[in-house]
C-alpha cells in the first residue's frame, strides 16, 4: 500500500514538474507578414512571424514549418537569447517552390533535444510559388524587430570577439571549420565528378545536387553582400547541403552499380 502511494506521489510530482517546465516559457503569434492564415509565397519570399514571449529562464526561440506532420525543407531564423518578456522575430523561406505548410511549430529552449520543447503551434495555409513575390509594404513591427535583432547580434558578436577563446574552444572550432570546408568541397566536387564521368540520364540526375549546392552558396553570397548578418549560421547551411549532396551522389552511385549488375 505504501509502495503504491509512493509511486502515485512520484508520478504526480513528475507530472507537475513537466507541466511547470512547459509553463516556464510561453510564446504567442502576434502578427505575420504576409498577414492572415492563408498566403502564397513568391520566389525567394520570406514568411515572418511577430512573436510575443514570456519566460522564466533564458531561452532561444525557433519557428519551423510543417505539413501533415512532416517538417518542410526550409531555411529558418537563428535565435538570440530571450529573457523575461518581449517580442522576437521568427521567419522561414522555402528551399524549393511548390512546398506547402499547414502549421508552424514554435519551440524554445537551449537547442538540445532534452532542453528544447514545443511551446506553440500556429495553424496556417501557406503555399510556395516559383513566381515573383507580389510587392507589398512591410509593417512597422517587422522593421523594428529586424533592427533589434541586428543590434543584439552585433552586441553578442562584439562580446564574443572580446572574450579570449580557450585552447579547447580553438581546437574544436578549427576542427569544425575544417570539416565544414571539406564537406563543402566534397559536396561540390562529387556531383561535378559524376557529371564528368557519367552519360545520359545519370549525368542529368547528377546535376540536381550540383544545382542544389550552387543555389545555397550563391544565396549566401548574395544575401551577405547586402546584409552581413543575414546568414550568421552559414557554416551549418554549407554543412547541411554538403552532406545532402554527398548522400544524393552516393545513392545515385549505388543505383548505377546495381542497374549495371542487373544488366
Amino acid at each position: 500500500m505504501y509502495r503504491s502511494s509512493a509511486l502515485v506521489l512520484i508520478a504526480f510530482a513528475l507530472t507537475a514538474f513537466a507541466g511547470g517546465a512547459r509553463a516556464g516559457t510561453e510564446v504567442r503569434v502576434l502578427a505575420t507578414h504576409p498577414a492572415g492564415d492563408s498566403a502564397t509565397l513568391g520566389k525567394n519570399q520570406t514568411f515572418y512571424l511577430r512573436l510575443g514571449y514570456t519566460t522564466d529562464d533564458p531561452v532561444k526561440i525557433w519557428a519551423r514549418p510543417f505539413f501533415q506532420g512532416r517538417e518542410v525543407a526550409a531555411g529558418s531564423n537563428p535565435s538570440r537569447t530571450c529573457t523575461g518578456s518581449g517580442e522576437a522575430l521568427g521567419w522561414f523561406f522555402f528551399m524549393a517552390p511548390g512546398e506547402r505548410v499547414d502549421e508552424i511549430r514554435i519551440s524554445a529552449g537551449d537547442g538540445s533535444n532534452a532542453g528544447t520543447q514545443l511551446v506553440a503551434t500556429h495553424r496556417v495555409r501557406i503555399t510556395g510559388s516559383d513566381r515573383p513575390a507580389a510587392s507589398t509594404s512591410e509593417p512597422g513591427w517587422l522593421a523594428a524587430l529586424r533592427q533589434e535583432d541586428k543590434r543584439l547580434q552585433r552586441e553578442e558578436f562584439e562580446k564574443r570577439m572580446n572574450t579570449p577563446p580557450g585552447a579547447g574552444d580553438t581546437l574544436i572550432f578549427g576542427g569544425f571549420m575544417l570539416a565544414v570546408a571539406a564537406l563543402g568541397i566534397a559536396g561540390i566536387a562529387a556531383p561535378l565528378w559524376a557529371i564528368r564521368r557519367w552519360r545520359g540520364g545519370w549525368r542529368v540526375a547528377a546535376t540536381v545536387p550540383a544545382l542544389m549546392v550552387g543555389f545555397v552558396v550563391l544565396r549566401i553570397l548574395f544575401d551577405t553582400a547586402g546584409d552581413p548578418t543575414s546568414h550568421n549560421l552559414w557554416p551549418f547551411e554549407i554543412l547541411q547541403v554538403g552532406v545532402l549532396s554527398l548522400g544524393v551522389v552516393g545513392v545515385l552511385l549505388a543505383a548505377r552499380r546495381f542497374s549495371s549488375a542487373e544488366a
